[in-house]
């Protein structure tokens, strides 16, 4: 397998949405008391006491700015947890085993921003990093796809964006 970037929401990025969030609000951050979010600004799970934010985001905006592309219809939003106040980051390389072992939509897109594939990725346990790199090569195999975004299934919220190694 390839080595791929995960990429977590970016800390400028999350500074701006702490702020103002992609549907032009400012949330109110509030005490996580039971803890298990889905973090994004660090790929990690809150524990009890995390004061934290829950704001809307649209994850291809960023990258169609990047890229210079329009993506129409599929500049979706959706709920994303942040840390109320800026955090490390991921405290480890690679793709959290927490999220690579549960159920996923890996979304590929292409160079105009548009989805052009997806796999729904149920790994067995102690299987998830196998799983996830297979649905990544498959992806990737593709030259149309330009980036790989992956979501919850159950809820669809953005949890990494994957791109081909540098």
């Amino acid at each position: 397998m390839s080595s791929y970037e995960y990429r977590p929401i970016p800390a400028d990025v999350t500074a701006r949405l702490r702020e103002r969030d992609d549907a032009g609000l400012t949330r109110e951050p509030f005490t996580d008391v039971d803890g298990g979010a889905p973090l994004r600004c660090c790929l990690a799970r809150s524990v009890p006491g995390d004061s934290l934010v829950l704001v809307t985001y649209a994850p291809l905006r960023r990258w169609a700015e990047e890229h210079g592309a329009d993506p129409g219809a599929y500049d979706e939003t959706g709920p994303v947890f942040l840390h109320a106040r800026a955090c490390g980051g991921p405290r480890h390389d690679g793709f959290p085993a927490e999220v690579a072992s549960a159920r996923r939509v890996y979304r590929g897109y292409d160079k105009r921003g548009h989805i052009v594939g997806g796999r729904l990725v149920s790994p067995a346990p102690g299987h998830a990093a196998d799983v996830a790199a297979a649905a990544l090569d498959d992806l990737f195999a593709d030259p149309a796809v330009e980036v790989v975004h992956v979501r919850a299934v159950e809820f669809g919220c953005f949890h990494a964006e994957v791109r081909r190694p540098s």
